[in-house]
């Protein structure tokens, strides 16, 4: 079927434009790469693809801008200290739990006899201070020019987030951003670190093309809820990291499934299983499946994370199977 669609996209686009084509539950996502986004073209080739026996629905993606460079140059990464790995972890597209899950996935990840560091690279949504409990905190620093992390729940984090008033919009243009969390990064004074886990902006803009170049990750982790229109968004982070040569390590669904409490039926209210779908068209690992549930956004809000105030509870354990799996990777 794929190389069928290649046919068919070959007589709207060069072959060295076409970068992926896949097939996911009877949907087709084309991914062009520095190609010109024509929306009659882009209509007909979706039309066209269509129209084959089995194909429901044609996804067209536009990626990588002209003369980007995805290699990584050894001399120009951020040198962080004292942290051994680095996973970064990921969405397309915001509101699918991403930093949730990034808060989580530490705490899990720690619970495995790690010593593991959490830095805040959502410049525009920090919310990471928010889920640790020291919102409203300014960061320390012993000689005015490095910080102190902060220390909560066994692990050390530093975001953005305590340098600004939350309710005042971050103006900020790519290269003062990327600036500011170079330095926020490289500057702080983390202790002898086995995993640093970054949470990352959502989506494939300049923050994030940046942040994949310039640190040294060893994995990359996509948050996708199992809608149809967030797993789009979840190939443009994995073809995206792919160009900069970050493995990715998996995907997981989050907000997977709700299971009433009163009846014990289980609801698939964003879908099923399609991020695992997407996972092995994309041919990349499906490290599990998180529950929608109040416990996990309840904790969060109130900044003590389900993987500490409920240690003993099928979400805790959920992201600690999927934080072995993630060592086991590393």
């Amino acid at each position: 079927m794929e190389d069928l669609i290649k046919n068919i996209v070959s007589a709207y686009y060069p072959a060295e434009q076409i970068d992926s084509i896949k097939t996911v539950n009877g949907r087709a996502i084309v991914t062009l790469v520095n190609a010109a986004d024509d929306e009659a073209k882009t209509q007909a080739l979706k039309s066209a693809v269509e129209a084959l026996e089995g194909i429901k629905k044609a996804t067209v993606i536009f990626t990588a801008a002209k003369n980007f460079n995805g290699l990584r140059q050894e001399e120009d990464m951020w040198q962080i200290r004292n942290v051994k790995k680095i996973i970064a972890v990921a969405s397309g597209k915001g509101g699918v739990g991403k930093s949730t899950t990034a808060v989580n996935l530490a705490l899990a990840l720690s619970n495995q006899n790690k010593k593991v560091a959490l830095f805040d690279a959502d410049i525009y949504g920090p919310s990471i201070p928010t889920m640790l409990g020291y919102e409203g905190t300014a960061p320390a620093s012993m000689d005015g020019k490095t910080f102190e992390p902060f220390v909560n729940f066994g692990i050390e984090s530093m975001s953005v987030g305590t340098l600004i008033d939350k309710s005042q919009p971050l103006i900020w243009r790519g290269a003062k951003a990327c600036g500011a969390l170079q330095q926020l990064l490289c500057d702080t004074n983390w202790s002898e670190t086995d995993i640093m886990v970054i949470d990352m902006p959502p989506g494939t803009g300049d923050i994030q093309i940046t942040l994949a170049q310039k640190v040294k990750t060893d994995g990359a982790v996509i948050v996708s809820t199992p809608q149809d229109i967030a797993l789009i968004d979840a190939v443009k982070g994995i073809n995206m990291f792919k160009r900069v040569n970050v493995p990715i390590l998996g995907i997981i669904e989050n907000m997977s499934y709700y299971v009433c409490e009163k009846c014990g039926h289980r609801a698939d209210i964003f879908g099923h299983e399609g991020a695992r779908s997407t996972a092995e068209a994309m041919n990349v690992p499906f490290l599990g499946e998180i529950p929608l549930h109040y416990a996990i956004r309840e904790n969060a809000d109130n900044g003590t994370p389900v993987v500490f105030a409920d240690p003993d509870s099928p979400h805790t354990q959920a992201y600690e199977e999927i934080a072995k799996k993630i060592i086991a990777k590393l």
